[in-house]
């Protein structure tokens, strides 16, 4: 359809400075597809370089125009939108990919200057950026042979000294986060160096090396590099049709899962963060990964048990004893009527006949706790409140049925409200007062993304890396591989 708006007027192959330079910029582009870890056999670049030399007659450049084409396409929506389909990657990522049109890609390298339009294709986001640098840097610690002996299991502390404290000094040495140094004693600098990078890594910073720190130490250059190729792949898919829709420039909501944090954006700068916990590591609690818009919070919330829970948990326990969990309200789901426990005999039904719903009433135990936070979605996903608050005390903390529990609900709430109130922390508190369920919309709503990254930016624009919790990323990185990814040394 393009090509016949054009009168077939060809975009690739013609004689005139403009086409020369919109194939420089492609095969440049090509040349340097492993920069952003992309399967470069895809595209076919050797052989149009062949074609530019072989081609005779005008159906041999016919012939040319059309594997420019297409291969400029593939490379473009690549490179723009993601390699993968995450949702058919894993179901758990059912995250909605914004494709340019092909009519767009096309007129765009027409156009303009080529370099500059082919040029915006990649995600124009500070992550993206340093996830390239980080990954040339990785590969050029590849050339070298790697971070050195990995460090033996044990724990090591201030004051230690030996063999492995040495190994460990140099391990710290090499991965830059101490300088050169020839003390076989755990000193005040190896402590600092240690805290450091249990930092960088989501680790508890005690500057004790124990069996967590030490798996993540001695994870080899090419783990990391894999980090880095998925966390790349996932950036594309959060791509917008323009740089400047892009989430970074506006407040947003980012909770990334590996990371156990939630985190207010102000244009692409975090200005709120607190600690999360993320559904357990087992199967119908995982948390999904999608983006929607946060609309209203709920102050006083009350509890609906999902029916799964309802039917797996409570209904066992209520065919045993009636009385139990008489914090649950027990309800008729389309009338709202309540029903009393003494009217039922729990033991005449099962999971499919159950007819009734549980809810828990707005109060300080309630499970949400005191607050929750509203972005309608199909897979009823939402932030909130908890009254378990000593799980925020753990590093790995996967312990929720799916959502996420913040560990500072009330200060998230004041730093939304802000926006829209002069008394954010007396207006949310005059409603907290009264006890009762109480929406309050957010003038403007707020895109949420729900991410999973183990490759992540530090404060300071160092690389640091989380674990793969629910193990997505490994499968990725495979799907990648299929698709052609390899992990391969490039100078860029």
């Amino acid at each position: 359809d393009y090509y016949e708006e054009r009168d077939f007027a060809p975009i690739w192959i013609d004689s005139s400075v403009e086409s020369a330079g919109r194939r420089a910029a492609l095969l440049r582009a090509l040349d340097a597809v492993s920069l952003h870890a992309l399967p470069a056999r895809k595209y076919g670049r050797d052989a149009l370089v062949e074609g530019l030399s072989s081609a005779r007659n005008a159906s041999n450049l016919g012939a040319l125009e059309a594997m420019f084409t297409r291969a400029y396409l593939s490379y473009a929506n690549d490179v723009h939108s993601g390699i993968l389909n995450p949702s058919k990657v894993h179901k758990l990522i059912p995250r909605k990919i914004t494709y340019r049109p092909v009519e767009e890609y096309l007129s765009g390298v027409a156009s303009q200057g080529a370099s500059d339009y082919i040029a915006t294709l990649p995600p124009q986001t500070l992550q993206y950026d340093n996830l390239l640098s980080a990954r040339q840097k990785l590969l050029q610690v590849v050339e070298v042979g790697g971070w050195g002996k990995p460090v033996p299991q044990g724990t090591y502390r201030l004051g230690d000294s030996g063999a492995n404290i040495v190994t460990l000094r140099d391990r710290l040495i090499v991965m830059n986060y101490m300088a050169r140094s020839v003390s076989g004693v755990f000193d005040e600098e190896i402590l600092e160096a240690v805290k450091a990078f249990q930092t960088d890594h989501g680790l508890l910073s005690d500057g004790v090396v124990g069996a967590a720190t030490i798996e993540e130490i001695n994870k080899s250059v090419f783990d990391r590099l894999k980090s880095v190729t998925v966390a790349l792949e996932r950036e594309r898919w959060m791509s917008r049709l323009d740089a400047a829709e892009d989430f970074k420039t506006s407040r947003s909501i980012v909770v990334n899962l590996t990371d156990f944090t939630a985190k207010i954006l102000d244009d692409g700068v975090a200005t709120f963060e607190t600690r999360s916990v993320i559904g357990a590591d087992k199967d119908n609690q995982r948390s999904p990964e999608f983006s929607d818009v946060m609309e209203h919070m709920v102050i006083n919330p009350s509890w609906y048990v999902p029916r799964s829970i309802t039917v797996d948990e409570y209904l066992p326990d209520l065919q045993e004893d009636p009385t139990s969990h008489d914090y649950l309200t027990m309800f008729v789901p389309d009338t709202g009527e309540v029903i009393a426990r003494n009217a039922v005999d729990f033991t005449l039904f099962d999971g499919d006949t159950f007819p009734f719903e549980l809810k828990q009433l707005p109060s300080p135990s309630n499970a949400l706790g005191r607050v929750k936070f509203i972005f309608p979605n199909r897979h009823n996903i939402y932030l909130h409140d908890t009254p378990h608050k000593t799980l925020f005390l753990k590093e790995k903390r996967a312990f929720s049925h799916g959502c996420i529990r913040l560990q500072d609900p009330f200060e998230f709430a004041y730093a939304l409200l802000e926006k829209q109130s002069q008394s954010p922390v007396s207006d949310f508190q005059d409603i907290l007062e009264t006890g009762e369920e109480t929406i309050v919309p957010l003038v403007e709503p707020i895109p949420v993304h729900i991410i999973y990254r183990t490759a992540v930016t530090t404060a300071d624009g160092r690389m640091g890396f989380r674990r793969d919790v629910y193990g997505r990323d490994a499968i990725i990185f495979s799907a990648l591989e299929e698709a052609g990814v390899v992990i391969t040394q490039n100078h860029g």
